[in-house]
């Protein structure tokens, strides 16, 4: 990436040049250059500071689950959801030049990735090693030159980090399969009538019995779908949980505002984090392969 690359022609994303992520962006903005960074907290800094369009940031695997914070970063972040993403997910077992797969012991890579191919990697006795991701996992087997190490890792980054493919698609599950999250600083309103739409908030219930229940009653009474429900901790006591939720439709729907009103009723707070176009995924388009 050319230090004077358009802020907005730039896709920031956590992890090393290679990561998943990088090839996500790559996926859905093809025209864009990539900006790798360090944390999810950089990722979301570079977009609110303008050196950034967008942020892809995952938040599910359909085999390891939530990415961890990212529930708790999402409603500090300052951005807003514009969009999703869902990309299939193919891990290589990556080697220095010249190693062969019967010289390998040790696997390095992100601890998503070495949980998605743990059948694989015990089937064949190696011993994981965990890293900050998958890409920086492919650098550092690359820096060490030894045939007994190698990364799981994409095909990208093999490429970028002159690693040689060992074994391909070591995946455990056979679709194996992230969901990403695009990221703005400011929000979009899309048509609630032009395609399937997707609400994502966060709320905290008010502190009596049967409130969470009495809260989504009104997603079930006006027939509105509650495609996700997370909730995670928010006090050293645990006593205070928010609570994630994705939703079909947009609150300019009836149902959903009627819903969206219990729902307020009952809760001390919630907050809207993004309204967006559902990905074609939901309605059965296939994912492509990274």
């Amino acid at each position: 990436m050319s230090e004077q690359t358009d802020p907005s022609k730039l896709i920031a994303f956590q992890g090393s040049p290679g990561a998943y992520s990088d090839m996500a962006c790559r996926a859905v903005y093809p025209d864009m250059a990539t900006l790798p960074c360090a944390s999810f907290e950089d990722t979301f800094t570079a977009v609110k500071e303008g050196r950034a369009q967008y942020a892809m940031i995952p938040v599910d695997n359909s085999s390891a689950g939530r990415v961890a914070d990212i529930h708790h970063l999402l409603p500090d972040s300052g951005l807003h959801i514009v969009g999703e993403h869902f990309q299939g997910v193919n891990h290589q077992l990556l080697g220095v030049p010249g190693a062969e797969l019967s010289d390998i012991s040790v696997v390095h890579s992100h601890v998503h990735a070495l949980s998605q191919c743990r059948k694989y990697l015990r089937d064949n006795g190696l011993r994981p090693v965990v890293h900050a991701d998958t890409a920086g996992a492919a650098a550092e087997v690359a820096s060490l030159g030894d045939k007994t190490q190698a990364a799981v890792a994409s095909r990208l980054a093999g490429e970028i980090y002159g690693l040689r493919s060992l074994a391909q698609d070591i995946e455990d599950a056979e679709h194996n399969t992230t969901r990403f999250l695009i990221m703005s600083r400011e929000p979009i309103d899309p048509d609630p009538d032009d395609g399937p739409v997707i609400t994502s908030m966060v709320f905290r219930v008010r502190s009596v019995p049967a409130a969470l229940y009495k809260a989504l009653g009104g997603f079930a009474t006006n027939g509105v779908n509650i495609t996700k429900l997370e909730s995670y901790i928010l006090d050293a006591r645990f006593t205070v949980a928010q609570f994630y939720a994705d939703i079909e439709g947009h609150p300019d729907h009836r149902p959903v505002r009627l819903a969206l009103e219990e729902l307020g009723f009952f809760s001390r707070e919630v907050r809207i984090l993004g309204v967006y176009h559902a990905s074609p995924f939901r309605q059965g388009a296939p994912v492509g392969g990274l």
